[in-house]
């Protein structure tokens, strides 16, 4: 099947068949020099290609076509995770004076939704102008957490412009928090690390977690500290600095964005340089956090197309979201959801390139 919308090309194929029989499916969307390819497994970005400079492609995604991988070490690449991305902390949550116990991941935690989150999904797909939208349907009980959540994804591709919206709606109150898990090269996948990408983030504040990652509490300023991109500077800058939130050999925190627009129109909050290739990546998001991973604990589990191994630093992740263990922080913006309302949330990828 193949359609267009303007100047976008949305086409569909086999991918492979998961274990449980079900096909999984790869859609493609290509504007002008830019093609973004989606898989109904996770509702993952699997691919996106962009030229440099000199109009060379390359594919900027950390990926890998092995199914294998896909459903183990690579689950999260590029997939969306929920029904709450991020991390809860003991891996309960009370809402309306009911707790709920939930699915763990380990170490006293819920991250990216559960065990069986998201991204391990198949989701159903229907091709849309300029792209595509997933549907999944996650039961009430799923992993814990309570009310049957019908699930919206849409990518739509204008250009150099790649649009993520989200929705989603519920049958009884519970907590939403949905992102999209790419971790982006701009060198290409492969070919070296992102230390000596320039990252800016519209962020005065970040939020400092303990040991198992979970946040404090109060936000707290990046002015004179290794968090600071508040102005473009090297990933890997002070990455190994011996900050105390540093410990883990990297960054896997997230960023307290500048208040976004009143009316939900996505603003900047990240915007992401290689020097070397010249290609450039603007992220913009209704969301008010991002949390910004540097792939630390990458040890070669995964290969990717071009046949190197990721270790640490082969990508970035940029995670537009609200703010890990949110239902145990009443003073961070809320994730619930409740009858009659709407989860929505945007998040747009630009590409370019400098001079």
């Amino acid at each position: 099947m193949t359609g267009s919308a303007g100047t976008t090309e949305v086409s569909r194929a086999p991918f492979a068949a998961s274990g449980a029989g079900a096909a999984i499916e790869r859609w493609t969307l290509r504007s002008g020099p830019i093609t973004a390819g989606v898989l109904t497994l996770g509702a993952t970005l699997h691919a996106l290609t962009a030229p440099d400079r000199a109009g060379a492609d390359a594919q900027i995604l950390l990926s890998t076509e092995d199914l294998g991988a896909l459903l183990g070490p690579a689950r999260t690449y590029g997939s969306v995770v929920g029904r709450y991305a991020n991390r809860i902390a003991d891996s309960r949550i009370t809402i309306d004076g009911e707790e709920h116990q939930l699915a763990s991941t380990g170490g006293g935690v819920t991250l990216h939704g559960g065990p069986d989150g998201f991204a391990h999904r198949i989701w159903t797909a229907e091709e849309v102008p300029g792209g595509v939208r997933l549907h999944l349907h996650s039961a009430d009980g799923d992993q814990g957490f309570p009310g049957a959540l019908e699930v919206r994804v849409g990518y739509t591709l204008d250009g150099d412009t790649l649009t993520i919206d989200y929705r989603a709606t519920t049958n009884r109150p519970t907590v939403v928090n949905l992102t999209n898990h790419a971790y982006f090269n701009l060198s290409g996948e492969g070919n070296g690390d992102i230390l000596g990408h320039l990252l800016t983030l519209e962020a005065d504040q970040y939020t400092p977690v303990d040991d198992r990652l979970i946040p404090y509490g109060p936000y707290e300023p990046v002015a004179g500290t290794p968090f600071d991109f508040t102005s473009p500077r090297p990933i890997g800058k002070d990455i190994h600095d011996e900050h105390p939130q540093l410990r883990a050999g990297g960054y896997d925190h997230n960023w307290v964005l500048r208040p976004r627009p009143a009316d939900g129109t996505p603003a900047r909050a990240a915007f992401l340089e290689d020097p070397v290739s010249g290609r450039t990546l603007e992220v913009l998001t209704t969301e008010p956090g991002i949390q910004v991973f540097t792939a630390n604990t990458f040890h070669g589990a995964v290969t990717g197309p071009s046949g190197v191994p990721y270790g640490p630093y082969a990508g970035v992740a940029l995670e537009t979201q609200h703010h890990p263990d949110s239902p145990h922080q009443p003073s961070y913006p809320s994730t619930e959801l409740r009858p009659g309302e709407e989860f929505r949330s945007t998040t747009v990828l630009r590409l370019g390139v400098s001079g």
